[in-house]
C-alpha cells in the first residue's frame, strides 16, 4: 500500500477554494481519492478542509459547494442542508474596550529568546484580541462529525498563546477537543477572531506558526506527501514588490520543512502561480473571489501534474487509487 500525506495550509476563504481546485484536480487526473489519505495535516483554511474531507465529502464536492453545481449523492446526503458554501455569518461583540496586545509575554519570551522568533507568533503577540466568534465554522464541523474525532488521522495545527507553542490537535495526548473546537482554534486569526479556550489555554490560527506545518510529517516515513498551500508561491512568482514578500517569506518556510523528509519521500507540491496571485488578491477573507480562484486555480493544478517532475507521484498515486 501507498501511503500518502496531505498538507492544507492557511489562507482563507480564497484558500479553501485554492484547496479545492487542488484536490478536485488530483481526484480527476489521477483517480486518487483525498479522503483516503493517510494522515491530513490541516492548518487554518486547511483544517476546514480537511475535516470535511475526513467526514466523507468526495473531492468534487468541495469545488460544487463553491459554484452552488449539484452535489454527489453521497455528498448531498452528508451535508444536507449545507449545500452551498457561504461563510457563516460572524459577528463581533459589540462594546467599548481599548485594544490591548493579545499576548504581550510571549513577545517577551522571543525577545529574550531570538532565536524562538517567527513572524506569525510576533503578530499574533502583538494583535489586539479578536472579537469574531469562530463557532459558526466550529458548529458545522459538529454536525459533520458526531463523534469527537475521525478514526483516520487528521492533524489539526493551532498555536498556544501561553507559551507560543505548537499544539496538534488529534496527534497530541492533550488537549482532546472535537474536530469543531480544533477547527476553530486553527482558523482563530490574531485581531480578527477571538482566540479559542480549551482546558483554560487559548488558541490561536496555526498559520502563525507556519501556514503549512509540512514539517510534521519529517521523519515519518511517508512515500507521498501533497501539499496545497495558498499562502505561498511558486519560485517565479516572487517579484520584488512588498505584496509579493509575504508569499517570499512562506516560500522559503515551506521549502525549509520540506528538507526534512526522507529522501524516499516523494512531493507533490501545490503553490500558488503568478497570475493565480492577481486573481486571489490581498484580502484572503474575500468570498467574492472564490469562484474566479477556483477556475484559476484548477488550471494552474493541471499544468503542475501535466510536468514531467510529476510523473512519479502520479504514477503512485493510480497505484494507491
Amino acid at each position: 500500500m501507498t501511503s500518502v500525506g496531505l498538507v492544507l495550509g492557511a489562507g482563507g476563504v480564497v484558500g479553501h477554494a485554492y484547496h479545492a481546485a487542488v484536490l478536485g484536480t488530483i481526484a480527476e487526473v489521477t483517480g486518487w481519492d483525498p479522503r483516503t489519505a493517510t494522515i491530513v495535516v490541516g492548518t487554518s483554511a486547511g483544517s476546514g478542509v480537511g475535516a470535511v474531507l475526513r467526514a466523507g465529502l468526495p473531492a468534487r464536492d468541495l469545488a460544487a459547494r463553491i459554484t452552488g453545481d449539484p452535489l454527489s449523492p453521497e455528498g448531498a446526503a452528508l451535508l444536507r442542508g449545507m449545500e452551498r458554501l457561504s461563510p457563516p455569518r460572524m459577528r463581533p461583540v459589540v462594546g467599548g474596550r481599548v485594544p490591548v496586545p493579545e499576548a504581550p509575554m510571549l513577545l517577551l519570551r522571543d525577545l529574550v529568546a531570538p532565536w524562538r522568533f517567527r513572524p506569525g507568533r510576533a503578530l499574533a503577540a502583538l494583535a489586539p484580541e479578536g472579537r469574531v466568534p469562530t463557532t459558526g465554522m466550529g458548529d458545522r464541523m459538529r454536525r459533520l462529525h458526531p463523534t469527537r474525532w475521525p478514526s483516520e488521522a487528521l492533524w489539526i495545527c493551532a498555536l498556544r498563546l501561553s507559551d507560543g507553542e505548537r499544539v496538534v490537535f488529534g496527534r497530541d495526548a492533550r488537549p482532546e477537543p472535537d474536530v469543531g473546537t480544533a477547527v476553530e482554534a486553527s482558523s482563530a486569526i490574531p485581531g480578527y477572531f477571538a482566540p479559542v479556550t480549551i482546558d483554560g489555554e487559548r488558541y490561536v490560527d496555526g498559520g502563525t506558526h507556519s501556514p503549512t506545518n509540512a514539517d510534521l510529517f519529517g521523519g515519518v516515513g511517508l512515500d507521498l506527501v501533497i501539499v496545497s498551500s495558498p499562502m505561498s508561491a511558486q519560485r517565479d512568482a516572487l517579484v520584488f514588490n512588498m505584496r509579493a514578500a509575504a508569499r517570499g517569506l512562506h516560500h522559503g518556510a515551506l521549502r525549509r520543512e520540506l528538507s526534512t523528509f526522507s529522501r524516499a519521500t516523494t512531493v507533490l507540491c501545490f503553490e500558488p502561480t503568478s497570475v493565480d496571485i492577481s486573481v486571489m488578491g490581498i484580502n484572503a477573507m474575500d468570498s467574492r473571489r472564490m469562484l474566479g480562484v477556483l477556475a484559476q486555480a484548477r488550471r494552474s493544478a493541471h499544468a503542475v501534474l501535466e510536468h514531467d517532475r510529476a510523473a512519479g507521484a502520479i504514477e503512485m498515486l493510480r497505484t494507491a487509487a
